[in-house]
């Protein structure tokens, strides 16, 4: 990566985010951030330099820098991105850790938050802008939508398909040919063994929905 990153969120993932680029010697120029508050302070050497919406740096995107969102809230996740796409015409870029395995057969999108020891298998596809924590594993043929959410530890098996917008909690095992359905949400160490819902959340072993 040529360009420097200028990274959109300072709180959460933007900390890991910040070490990815770091350890595969990318510059990051520095954070947007909403939160007035963190404006001027630094990140390991790194400055907060305004706000999300600042056309002073956005103007930078696509000409002089690559942007990348940090952001764990989906809908404002969704609100940067689709501003950067129309705004600068540009798509967020990955950022993937080193200790990262991804299958030479497997297909990822754009913007995709990729942290230490995920595991992607053959023929798996990830869609855009999906954040996927520590030591998730997701096996052979697993599909996941766009704006997803894997959380640590958490194993998804061969031919599971979690669509666009699905929260998946830490620890969690998602049985090989379950479908997570759009806006779920599983919680953490779940085992789920049977088809989510659009939009319904679920819990336990077997995980179960909750009313």
């Amino acid at each position: 990566m040529e360009k420097p990153i200028i990274i959109f969120g300072a709180k959460g993932i933007a900390y890991p985010a910040l070490e990815i680029f770091n350890s595969n010697n990318v510059v990051v120029f520095g954070f947007l951030e909403e939160d007035e508050k963190l404006h001027g302070t630094e990140i390991n050497t790194v400055t907060v330099l305004g706000n999300t919406e600042d056309e002073g740096f956005l103007k930078l995107i696509g000409q002089k820098a690559e942007a990348f969102v940090a952001v764990d809230d989906t809908k404002y996740r969704k609100f940067l991105v689709e501003m950067l796409q129309e705004n600068r015409k540009v798509q967020p870029v990955n950022a993937i850790h080193q200790t990262a395995y991804i299958s030479t057969d497997a297909t990822i999108g754009h913007g995709n938050f990729i942290n230490a020891k995920v595991n992607i298998g053959t023929a798996a596809t990830i869609g855009s802008h999906c954040i996927l924590h520590s030591g998730a594993i997701i096996d052979h043929n697993a599909k996941l939508g766009d704006f997803v959410q894997v959380g640590a530890g958490s194993i998804i098996n061969a031919e599971v398909t979690i669509e666009d917008g699905a929260f998946i909690g830490s620890g969690v095992t998602i049985i090989s040919g379950v479908t997570i359905g759009k806006n779920s949400r599983v919680g953490a160490g779940s085992v789920v063994i049977s088809t989510v819902s659009n939009g319904e959340t679920v819990f336990g072993n077997p995980a179960a929905k909750v009313k």
